[in-house]
Formats: C-alpha cells, structure tokens, sequence
C-alpha cells in the first residue's frame, strides 16, 4: 500500500524553497523523521514524515518552491511492519557518501583525494546537513563528506563541523603554521575558555543563526563606506510632538522614523543610485521605480527587518500606523515572509537607545543604509549667537561600487535639508 506524503500546515507561507531533501529512493523512514528542508526568507523548517515505510518515489528537487498540500513523496509500508522495527540505519549507512554522515559505530574513513579540493556546493549537496551548517563549513573549508556527523540519522550538526575545524587547526598550530580559513582569511582560534573559570553555551536565537551569515556575505563582499552628518529636526520634532498627541487619543503614535521614511523616499527619488542593486554581470546597476522601505525591528529574538511598501505612495499618518502593526507582528513572531520581501532601502535606528553614530551594514542586494542614533541638543552658530538646536546624526553605510563619496554626501544633504524644513516633505 502506498502513500502521499503531503507538505503540512505551515502558516501562511506559499512558494517557499525547498533547500534540502532529505531522504532517498529505498530508504526506510518513521514517523516523525526529517525528509525535506524549507527555507523562508527568516527560518528554516524540516518537514516530518506523516507515515513510516519505504521510499519508493521523490516528487520534489532541491529549488522546487511548495505550498501547502504540494506532495513530497510516495512510501509503501514495507512488508506491514511497523518502519521503527526496520533495520533504518544501515541502508542509510550504505546510501552515505565516503566519509559521511553514517551511522554505524565504526565508520569507513573518506579515501584520501589525490590533492586538496576545493569546498564547493556540488559535494557538500551529497550529505545529511542543513543550510546554515552547509554555509558555515564553506566559510571555514571544512568539507561535509570528511565530518562525521552525530545529529538524528546521522545528521552533521555545527558542533561536529568545529570539531572537524578543531582537528585541522590543531596541528598546524603545534608546527608553528597558520591555518587559513575562507577567502584566505586565517580563522579565529578555538580557545577553551573554561580553564580561566565559569562557562555557559547558550544557543543563539534562530534569527541569529540565519541572519548571520547573510550580514558576514554582504560585509565581505561589499565594500562599505560610512558617511557621518548631522540634521536640525528642531522644527520637525515640534511638530512631530502635536502629532503624536493627538495619535495616542487614536490608539497609535508617530516617530521620527515615520518622517525620515518619508524624507528618505525623496532623497530616493533625487538620488535614485541608492535606491538600485549591482546586476549579476556587474557591468551595470538595476534602476528601481518603487520605493520599499526596511526597517529594522528589535525583538525579543534579535533584529528583523519588516518592509513598508510603496512607501512614496504614503503619507506620514499612514506610515506611522504601518509602523507600528509591524513592529508588533515582528515581537509577537507573526510576521509573514512577504512583510519582510522587496526592500529598496533599509533604516536601522537605534535612537531610543543611544549612541552618537555606527556603522550599519548594507544588506545586499541593496546598496545603501541608514543608520539614526539619538538625537541631542547642540549649540549652533546661526550667523549671529550659538543658539540650541536638536540635532539628529545620520549615519549613511554603501556599497562604494554603486555609490561614490561624493554622491553620498549629496544624498545626505538633500536628507537634512528634507528634515530641517519639513515643509519640503510636502513637496
């Protein structure tokens, strides 16, 4: 008797990538056992087996996008016998590649390659490991089929990609040579730190997990530059405020990021470099007419970066109550995939917490970011007297092959000048 194996319930996502099978043709699975990974833009999610038995036939491929109810595979229960009482590891053991995730207690070592090879996505697909640990040995250069691994069915977890790392690092330390791990850059060195006292591993959040690689990629790929200025929101905040008062008596409130949101488009669309990606080929840069602004949202779990579309087509009232709905989808854990897709621009403001300026990274494909600190009261030459102003500093992060530093001083200019006369944002 055979069975679907049906993609389940899996919130409001649609068209999400399927990033990893999992299982293979012959294999005996339970209940409950990994057989496909799924990757949203924010998380990665194994999907469980519905039934035990044997697989007899794969309908999905790694880069296949699925929904809900999309089948994934067709097992037979083998024989009517329940798939836990069946032998399951060892036609895993046979179906691993040399030097792999198997599970026998004595595995067959990997035969040594003639010459070192290179660590690439074609040999790391043949093993039993999740993205986020495929992208951490590639940026280490350990190669998956020499790691035994120790997780459910064999599964390579990240702690036996260190110790793989560990093993490697450890005797070129002791011949006095220096290890280099991806893009030649030499890897930090693996210290025990409970000889110096106490000690706790505390797993990182997930967003964590999956955002860090994404912001390791774009700093190593992009080369950043950082544009430090300042702008009057004097009159601004003033007004600001009266709005505000009268949103709290609606159940909402307007910030300042709703008015550099709505500055930001203008300068956008003044300097539309900022608001375009570098194409695959390099050789060109890829004009967008929409204006999608990021934002990034501090949650419990860390930063998530929820998107207000089309944006230009808002006004202030509309922006500050998207603001808000989004920001508390984003803490509460409800945000959907599409509320986080299709930035042009990014803001990453850290104003209610403090700061004089930073460096904020530019998160590919966009090619610029800007960062707000808190704003202060500064004396200011008018011409005449120093006179207070409340000042807000900028910090404006980009990519330096789309953008140069003195386009980036214009665009900041014309975002000052925005802030400084809010009449302009009307314009």
């Amino acid at each position: 008797m055979t069975t679907e194996i049906k993609v389940p319930d899996i919130g409001d996502f649609t068209d999400v990538p399927v990033v990893s099978v999992l299982v293979s043709v012959g294999d005996t699975i339970a209940e409950e056992d990994p057989i496909v990974e799924l990757e949203s833009d924010k998380a990665t999610m194994e999907v469980p087996s519905s039934h035990a038995g044997v697989v007899k036939e794969i309908k999905v491929s790694e880069g296949d996008k699925v929904s809900e109810g999309a089948v994934i595979l067709i097992v037979e229960a083998s024989g009517g016998a329940a798939a836990e009482d069946a032998p399951k590891e060892a036609p895993k053991a046979e179906a691993a590649p040399a030097g792999g995730a198997g599970s026998s207690p004595a595995p067959a070592p990997a035969p040594a390659p003639a010459a070192a090879a290179a660590v690439t996505d074609a040999g790391f697909s043949r093993v039993h490991a999740s993205p986020s640990v495929r992208a951490y040995a590639r940026r280490v250069e350990v190669d998956l089929n020499t790691v035994n691994g120790t997780g459910r069915k064999g599964r390579i977890l990240r702690e036996d990609v260190e110790k793989a790392l560990k093993a490697q690092v450890a005797p070129a330390a002791g011949g006095g040579a220096a290890v280099q791990g991806g893009m030649g850059i030499p890897p930090i060195p693996a210290v025990d730190f409970s000889k110096f006292g106490p000690i706790e591993e505390v797993d990182m959040p997930r967003i964590k997990k999956i955002s860090g690689p994404a912001l390791h990629r774009s700093w190593l790929n992009i080369p950043h530059v950082t544009h430090n200025d300042e702008a009057d929101i004097t009159d601004l905040d003033a007004y600001r405020k009266e709005m505000d008062g009268m949103a709290k008596e609606q159940g909402y409130r307007v910030t300042l990021l709703s008015f550099v949101i709505k500055a930001s488009v203008s300068a956008l669309k003044t300097h539309w470099e900022f608001n375009s990606s570098i194409h695959p080929d390099g050789d060109k840069l890829i004009k967008k007419d929409f204006y999608n602004i990021g934002f990034a949202a501090d949650t419990p779990n860390g930063l998530m970066v929820p998107v207000i579309k089309d944006a230009d087509r808002k006004g202030i009232v509309e922006i500050s109550k998207e603001l808000m709905e989004l920001s508390a989808a984003a803490r509460d854990g409800k945000l959907k995939s599409a509320d986080m897709q299709g930035a042009t621009f990014t803001i990453s403001s850290l104003g209610g917490i403090g700061g004089t300026s930073f460096t904020p990274i530019v998160n590919a494909p966009e090619v610029a970011i800007l960062g707000l600190t808190r704003s202060k009261i500064a004396p200011v030459w008018n011409g005449e007297d120093f006179v207070p102003r409340l000042m807000q500093p900028l910090s404006l992060s980009y990519d330096h092959r789309a953008v140069d530093g003195a386009l980036a001083a214009r665009f900041c200019v014309t975002l000052k000048t925005l802030l400084g006369d809010m009449r302009k944002l009307m314009w």
